[in-house]
């Protein structure tokens, strides 16, 4: 219910530029108030406490991104067509919102264990999106059939966001999503795509 109250939004979009700005341990939950134009008490109406807030804007955003990439790819014929779909569109939503970037790629590596947990269970979607796309290349041939989903679901999330965290690290010095489609290559090599499926420059 709270989600479809007005200022929800207004909070998470407000937390996820202090955040970027501040360091998760630096953000305070005035300054989110602040910054959201509302006050310091109706935070509270919404989340319980700074941590709630920090995975409230990690289940928004990447719930959001899944909800609209899922579509798109299900109108991909191939399973490397929909493996390159995911890489540039992780690609470009992070690139066009370097607040966002900086807040999924460090901010939430945090050390307590229990918001690990509960960022793990927001992510269990996308790794769920990973998963159709490599057991559908295993079905057609397009890919390895001893093919271990498990691990190449590692592969392919490991790969995108340690090259995203790169990117950030380097204060976004290149442009993201030109490696979109090197990547693709090198995990689709990675799945025994071979020969026999389709290349980067099919897709």
């Amino acid at each position: 219910m709270k989600k479809n109250r007005p200022k929800y939004m207004q909070i998470i979009d407000a937390a996820v530029s202090v955040i970027a700005e501040n360091g998760y341990h630096q953000a305070q939950v005035s300054r989110i108030a602040k910054q959201a134009g509302v006050a310091d008490g109706t935070i509270y109406l919404y989340f319980k406490n700074k941590e709630d807030i920090l995975i409230s804007l990690f289940e928004e955003k990447m719930g959001s991104y899944i909800e609209k990439i899922e579509p798109v790819i299900a109108g991909k014929e191939s399973a490397a067509e929909k493996l390159l779909l995911l890489i540039d569109s992780h690609f470009r939503m992070l690139s066009e919102d370097r607040d966002l970037a900086i807040v999924t790629q460090l901010e939430l590596r945090q050390s307590n264990k229990e918001l690990r947990l509960k960022i793990n269970e927001v992510l269990k979607g996308y790794m769920k999106l990973i998963d159709e796309i490599l057991l559908e290349g295993k079905q057609n041939g397009e890919f390895s059939r001893s093919l271990d989903i498990r691990l190449a679901r590692q592969m392919i999330f490991g790969t995108i966001d340690e090259t995203v965290t790169t990117w950030i690290m380097n204060e976004q010095k290149y442009e993201l999503n030109t490696l979109s489609i090197p990547i693709h290559e090198l995990l689709l090599n990675g799945c025994g795509a071979g020969t026999s499926g389709p290349s980067a420059s099919q897709v």
